[in-house]
């Protein structure tokens, strides 16, 4: 599953007060700070998974190749 299968998309209100958006922000960010003091090491390691180049194909043995 690639990152962007696994994302949420949120309506964010239009009527918030900039104080009500500055709370949920540094909430998140809270947040965030958490599960990466937490998670640090496992997360770099997804992270490095996730933006690996894959594998190139494996060459095609020329003896199966059929001229049709």
């Amino acid at each position: 599953m690639t990152r962007t299968d696994r994302r949420v998309l949120f309506e964010i209100p239009d009527y918030w007060t900039p104080e009500q958006a500055l709370a949920v922000y540094e909430l998140l960010d809270e947040l965030r700070e958490c599960i990466l003091s937490r998670y640090e090491a496992q997360i770099m390691d997804a992270l490095r998974e996730e933006c690996a180049p894959s594998a190139p194909p494996e060459p095609s043995d020329p003896s199966s190749d059929r001229d049709f």
